[in-house]
């Protein structure tokens, strides 16, 4: 009987994730995707993906966001540090129990229910500004650069909002956003999930569904994060890189061969070099996109 639970505890899990990339896709879509330098041969089989938190930004995505609704009084002082906790847990335990991952989803039903998406929208070009484009790692900008500089189209994954996820693309100039999508109705969310977060064995399944939908060889695409937990994403492509990684995906990206970039040596952008990941006769050269002008919170 356990043996039986098991599996299908394991196709239940499998449906989740491809619901969640499903809807990653779908939101994916309806976003306007930014248009090719039209200096470069576009490359249409290969692309790249990134993870967001502690990969392209340093900390937490969706906790700088948080701490700039909590300045506008969207919540108060002891809900944020009742969020960081929760968030401490899920993000950086490095461990995906159902408990960790439902009490999280739970939360991001909460932080958004009955508002409007044009409102946090809004909110979150104007917090991004703020609290976030300081917090950008550039040596993770330029590879993401370098890719687009290749003719490469560059989309982001991660288990932020898409919507987030979507102003952090648009601002770093890359190609679109995966995240996790939160239903809405009449422009307003409900405070359920499509799908469900965006995290683990889902973005793997999401990258499998994009790549599909736009004709790629995941042979010849490349995925970079700093988290264990995503491990699954960068097995399904052809290079995997591990940045700022975890004690764990150190340890697999050594025993698997994975390329390792760690930024938080304090090794400038400048210096990388330009990764094998793009071959030989890649162009170089790539210069950090300029940051949004950060405007303060009065």
């Amino acid at each position: 009987m356990a043996g039986k639970r098991d599996v299908q505890s394991d196709r239940l899990a499998e449906l989740a994730g491809e619901a969640s990339a499903d809807a990653a896709i779908q939101a994916a879509a309806m976003a306007p995707e930014l248009e090719q330098s039209l200096t470069v041969p576009p490359d249409l089989t290969a692309a790249a993906f990134f993870d967001v938190d502690n990969t392209m930004m340093m900390g937490a995505s969706i906790f700088h966001f948080a701490r700039g609704l909590a300045a506008r009084k969207y919540f108060s002082s002891s809900d944020l540090a009742g969020f960081v906790w929760q968030q401490l847990k899920f993000r950086v335990g490095g461990r995906e129990d159902p408990e960790s991952v439902k009490a999280s989803r739970e939360q991001a039903l909460s932080f958004v229910s009955g508002r409007s998406v044009a409102e946090l929208v809004s909110l979150g070009e104007e917090i991004f500004d703020e609290l976030m484009a300081d917090r950008i790692w550039k040596g993770t900008q330029a590879l993401a650069q370098m890719h687009l500089d290749a003719g490469q189209r560059v989309w982001l994954v991660t288990a932020t909002p898409v919507e987030l996820a979507q102003i952090i693309a648009r601002r770093l100039g890359l190609t679109g956003a995966l995240g996790t999508v939160s239903e809405s109705e009449n422009g307003i969310y409900t405070g359920r999930l499509v799908g469900d977060l965006l995290h683990g064995k889902a973005k793997a399944q999401a990258v499998r569904s994009l790549a599909a939908k736009e004709g790629l060889d995941l042979r010849r695409c490349t995925a970079y994060s700093d988290s264990s937990n995503d491990v699954p994403m960068l097995s399904v492509v052809g290079t995997a890189v591990a940045v700022n990684p975890d004690s764990q995906l150190r340890e697999i990206s050594r025993r698997k061969g994975w390329e390792i970039r760690d930024f938080r040596t304090g090794r400038k952008a400048a210096k990388i070099g330009v990764p094998s990941v793009l071959g030989a006769g890649a162009l170089a050269g790539a210069v950090a996109a300029t940051l949004a002008y950060r405007r303060r919170v009065r």
